[in-house]
């Protein structure tokens, strides 16, 4: 019966790893969507860059799960806008803005929603399991 606890912990605890994970990555895609639309304080300077974790695999209950290693800015291009009057233009009258395209924020964000359900349904699913087996084992 050790044995059937110890998997079960080790399920959940790598499940509970990757809930984590994805709430850690929805804190930045939402900084991201925030951020959308900033510009720079001066003028011509650097708005807002997209910020993208990065996970790796971490050890948990003698399992492997996963863990938010850092937050790195993502290196593509600015977008940049014709508009003279912004007080962030240059002396050509562009104006940068953020490397953040909201349409793929709006999906990774789904997407992160979706994995942070599945690894719910995994705990619950664990915890039934356990339960069930338990109940079988008493009678």
């Amino acid at each position: 019966m050790p044995e059937i606890k110890s998997q079960s912990m080790a399920t959940m605890a790598v499940a509970a790893s990757a809930l984590k994970a994805q709430q850690g990555r929805m804190r930045v895609i939402a900084e991201n969507i925030a951020n959308a639309n900033s510009t720079s304080r001066t003028a011509g300077g650097d708005p807002y860059r997209r910020q993208v974790p990065v996970f790796r695999p971490a050890k948990v209950e003698g399992a492997e799960g996963v863990a938010m290693a850092r937050v790195e800015p993502d290196r593509k291009d600015f977008r940049t806008e014709y508009d003279p009057g912004n007080p962030a233009a240059d002396a050509k009258g562009y104006v940068k803005l953020p490397n953040v395209d909201t349409l793929v924020e709006a999906l990774d964000m789904k997407e992160a929603q979706r994995a942070y359900e599945a690894n719910m349904n995994v705990i619950e699913t664990a915890r039934a399991m356990e339960s069930r087996t338990l109940d079988i084992l008493r009678k």
